[in-house]
């Protein structure tokens, strides 16, 4: 392999001659070998968003000249596209500022302006890393900014419409199985009768409050702490600079930016990543406990509850011929408990704002925005191979309504609590179905018993 060197403030350093990045990657490459796995590239492109809107407010400003300023424009482009993700290597695991990362994309920038203006990767005379791109930013201000913008996109982009997708798959199902009595369950014991559909609602308002929760804190993340610089104090940048910055990232994005309303606490604390990360949590949990019913009311197909039939999609064992077994929902409870160590780590990472400066961003970004995908694509998952196609098992409903001793209920109205008990304990032991003892006692009428235990009139 052929080097160049590139220089920065330690010293000289080897680079290798196909590579866009700069002496302080190189640096960072040889200090952080430890996880072997490099930040979100959806995090990068929001860094080089970042990039792409200071060069635009600078030049503005006057403080940037505009050959300058639109090769670094360019350049930044170009990162957002896609066109240079194998330049982007260095570990999750570094500086918790993420102060490597930003000199990453820094002088990948730098470094194709460089080309763009016609000269040699490494000729900072063009253009430089630190004095044109990275110009009125710290890596304390670009970082938490880049992690809002990215989680806000990866949020309005792919979750909002996934959970809506999912919420109208639930809706439907509601629908079609509103008139399907089957009986209710409490401590995975019998329980009076609810419609099928009534059940299905219960996991659709789930994720309709889900959506709520996520539409609400995501709010938060639209507020970036750029222009603080290094704490807050706005230090070697101009007062302009972070609005126009904001509204050509707002531009650019579709999203409605704004700069944060304290500075200090923008870049001291991650508290709005924290928030929304409660609300992603709050729909793991909802995930995992509609994904653990749906296995539950699928069980069998014999010798279970067997009141849906999920999808049938893939052979579900190498040693017993035709079981099938519920693999969406397995996946989908995978990714709520994934979600949920995940959430666990930002909070310890959001609780790691020591004094002026929270130094686990890097960790923060990666867990967010890795669980936002997960969710995103478990809900999409879940909806189109898993809710979209289950069918009722109506027969089944029926018969175990009919053998319910919860349908003893209704019966203590007319007879007392402790006789309706000893009714249904009856029934238990003979086996029989509980309008059978009630008529071989004849405790009631046959027309009261028709009318007190019409299902209909339960749900």
């Amino acid at each position: 392999m052929k080097f160049r060197v590139e220089r920065d403030s330690m010293g000289e350093m080897k680079v290798p001659e196909t590579a866009y990045y700069g002496a302080q990657t190189a640096r960072a490459l040889e200090n952080f070998k430890i996880s072997g796995k490099g930040l979100p590239k959806e995090f990068i492109y929001a860094v080089a968003e970042v990039k792409r809107g200071a060069a635009v407010a600078n030049c503005k400003l006057g403080l940037i000249n505009e050959k300058v300023a639109d090769a670094i424009i360019k350049a930044a482009k170009e990162i957002i596209d896609g066109k240079f993700d194998d330049q982007f290597p260095i570990d999750v695991f570094q500086t918790g500022s993420g102060t490597s990362t930003n000199m990453n994309v820094n002088e990948v920038i730098a470094n194709r302006a460089c080309e763009l203006l016609g000269g040699q990767k490494g000729d900072k005379k063009l253009c430089h890393p630190n004095d044109h791109v990275n110009k009125g930013q710290s890596s304390n201000d670009v970082i938490p900014t880049a992690i809002h913008i990215s989680s806000a996109l990866l949020t309005y982009k792919n979750l909002i419409p996934a959970l809506l997708k999912l919420e109208n798959s639930l809706l439907e199902k509601e629908k079609e199985f509103r008139d399907i009595i089957k009986i209710g369950r409490t401590h995975l014991m019998d329980a009076v009768p609810i419609t099928l559909g009534q059940e299905f609602s219960g996991y659709r308002m789930q994720i309709k409050k889900g959506l709520e929760r996520i539409n609400e804190s995501v709010k938060g993340l639209q507020e970036l702490p750029l222009g603080g610089t290094a704490l807050g104090t706005g230090l070697n940048t101009h007062p302009d600079f972070a609005k126009l910055a904001i509204d050509e990232i707002s531009k650019n994005t579709g999203i409605e930016f704004k700069q944060a309303e304290n500075l200090f606490e923008g870049i001291a604390a991650k508290d709005a990543v924290v928030y929304f990360a409660g609300a992603l949590n709050t729909l793991a949990v909802s995930l995992m406990k509609i994904a653990n019913d749906l296995r539950l009311l699928n069980s069998g197909p014999r010798c279970g509850i067997a009141e849906i039939t999920l999808p049938s999609l893939q052979p579900g064992s190498s040693i017993m011929p035709g079981k099938v077994n519920p693999v969406i929902p397995e996946a989908v409870i995978q990714v709520a408990a994934e979600v949920m160590g995940n959430v666990h780590t930002i909070s310890i990472a959001g609780s790691s704002g020591l004094l002026d400066l929270n130094v686990m961003m890097p960790v923060i970004a990666d867990n967010l925005l890795y669980s936002i995908k997960l969710l995103s694509n478990a809900a999409t998952s879940l909806a189109e191979k898993c809710i979209d196609g289950i069918v009722a098992n109506v027969d089944r409903c029926s018969e175990l309504v009919e053998w319910s001793m919860a349908l003893v209920t209704p019966l203590a109205l007319k007879i007392g609590y402790d006789k309706a008990a000893e009714i249904a304990y009856d029934a238990f032991k003979k086996k029989v179905k509980i309008k059978d003892i009630v008529k071989e006692k004849g405790v009631l009428s046959d027309e009261e018993i028709e009318e007190i235990f019409d299902t209909k009139k339960m749900v």
